[in-house]
């Protein structure tokens, strides 16, 4: 594959628009909406930052109250509105709204497969990358605390493991990721495999 130091915008495009690879036994794209039951369409946004010397990805705490997802880490985003124009669009808007990184400072890049959670959220997780300098501003009801992590550490697809939990009377499956005390798991490590699975294939 190529490495995380030597990406730029054009080729994590090309990677990203290419066929994704066939699911492996750790991929979590299974459905989770019944057939015919209603989605609630979102999308969020996967930050690569370019820092100097090494690609970072930006992440999200979400605060301890709310009542979706409290306290896990996340990528920015939310549910599309009526205004939004397109996927990217609504990734872009939540992203300002949750923590201040302008537009302008995004280009989108791609796509990853749609993501389906148990809650009834069907997610399009939309690539963008990052050029600094930007100023954050935390939206202090949802957004608790934001970090980055090197890109190599996520693109390493051996670092993903698979859990299991019980939830009304079914076992659930999720991919976790620790990455230096923190937990990543369930939607956002996901998302994290499937790129580091489109990477590994297509660079």
């Amino acid at each position: 594959m190529t490495s995380p130091v030597q990406l730029t915008p054009a080729v994590l495009r090309e990677s990203l628009a290419r066929t994704a690879p066939p699911p492996d036994a750790r991929d979590l794209h299974m459905s989770f909406i019944p057939a015919g039951a209603k989605a609630t369409e979102a999308a969020v946004l996967v930050p690569i930052v370019n820092r100097k010397g090494a690609l970072q990805v930006l992440l999200t705490q979400r605060t301890s109250h709310l009542s979706d997802h409290a306290g896990q880490i996340s990528f920015p985003g939310g549910r599309v509105e009526l205004e939004d124009a397109s996927r990217e669009d609504t990734a872009l808007r939540e992203t300002e709204e949750e923590i201040g990184l302008a537009r302008t400072r995004v280009t989108i890049v791609g796509r990853l497969p749609l993501y389906e959670i148990p809650s009834g959220f069907r997610i399009t997780p939309i690539v963008g990358w990052v050029e600094p300098p930007f100023d954050l501003k935390l939206d202090a009801f949802e957004v608790a605390s934001v970090f980055e992590a090197p890109l190599a550490h996520f693109v390493d697809a051996g670092r993903y493991q698979r859990r299991e939990y019980r939830f009304k009377g079914r076992h659930r499956h999720y991919m976790a990721i620790p990455y230096q005390g923190r937990y990543i798991w369930g939607a956002t490590a996901g998302m994290l495999y499937s790129l580091a699975r489109m990477l590994n294939a297509n660079g």
